[in-house]
């Protein structure tokens, strides 16, 4: 049986945190996608309750590790337009942030899916790129190049030498590990200093998030824990990062992906998909900010 736990970012114990989202699940609408990257969503969560000193939204009593990296390891995968898009943008967001790096040796990515933003950092310079990833069907279609540079499985530290990486990036990740002080502590230990974490997380108090309240694709069964800006920097404090910056984040995406993003009934989005789909508009690639945020921590010199 699941066990209760305290806010995973600043340890106020769950007994002190406010109901924000009871929990619906139904088993019979559980998939191959439901925890698969970019599925349509299925508006099912686990209990979500909200943290009164941090602000983080966290599941009060999550599913085992080891439950959830089988989950993942099954998971099937049909995203790699969507893949190349967001590794696009994910690549202009962070020009500053590569700027600033005293070197460009090696990139680590934790949930790197098909590897396709390790092309985007070895076209930047990095010498040597590595990407974990817990889903064998990303992995399998990634093309041969990128799968020498990907280790499935689940993100463990003691894989790594301690200060032996320049940067590190989880990119819609943090809402799926159990505990995300696994990452932001082992990124400290793993960076040389001078390296940079950059992270993207959804922010459930942006506009668009609160507008859309259960109905946001935000509310789902594979998310542990949802941040606001004020939760992630707080992690990012805590862990003991400087020069830590939380921005919003814009992403491009084709219209047709936008329309299996959106909440209209699923009546009128199948018609809808139907009429996009083929179209050349549903090829037009459209930015929007939908209540993302791009977080950066350096580790200190």
């Amino acid at each position: 049986m699941p066990s209760s736990r305290p806010c995973p970012v600043c340890g106020t114990p769950a007994a002190d945190a406010e109901l924000f989202i009871a929990r619906n699940i139904d088993p019979a609408r559980l998939s191959e996608y439901s925890f698969a990257s970019r599925k349509k969503p299925e508006f099912m969560n686990h209990q979500l309750v909200r943290c009164r000193t941090c602000d983080l939204v966290f599941v009060d009593e999550p599913p085992p590790v080891e439950e959830l990296a089988q989950a993942y390891h099954v998971a099937s995968y049909d995203s790699n337009e969507e893949a190349e898009d967001a590794a696009n943008s994910y690549a202009v967001s962070i020009r500053s942030v590569l700027e600033a790096l005293p070197q460009r040796k090696v990139a680590l990515e934790i949930g790197t899916g098909t590897g396709i933003f390790l092309e985007h950092l070895k076209a930047a310079g990095f010498e040597e790129l590595i990407g974990v990833e817990p889903s064998s069907a990303a992995i399998a279609a990634a093309p041969p190049a990128r799968q020498k540079w990907i280790r499935e499985g689940i993100f463990e530290e003691g894989n790594f030498e301690p200060g032996s990486i320049d940067l590190i990036c989880c990119f819609m990740t943090m809402e799926h590990v159990r505990d995300p002080h696994v990452i932001t502590d082992a990124a400290l230990r793993l960076l040389r200093p001078g390296g940079a974490l950059v992270t993207v997380t959804h922010d459930y108090r942006s506009v668009v998030n609160r507008l859309l309240g259960r109905r946001s694709p935000i509310i789902d069964i594979e998310h542990m824990q949802i941040f606001s800006r004020k939760s992630i920097r707080e992690l990012f404090e805590r862990t003991g990062f400087e020069k830590i910056s939380v921005k919003s984040f814009a992403n491009s995406y084709s219209l047709r992906y936008w329309v299996r993003l959106s909440p209209i009934p699923a009546l009128l989005k199948g018609i809808t998909e139907r009429i996009v789909a083929p179209s050349f508009i549903g090829n037009r690639r459209l930015r929007i900010n939908v209540g993302n945020s791009i977080a950066v921590g350096f580790r200190p010199k």
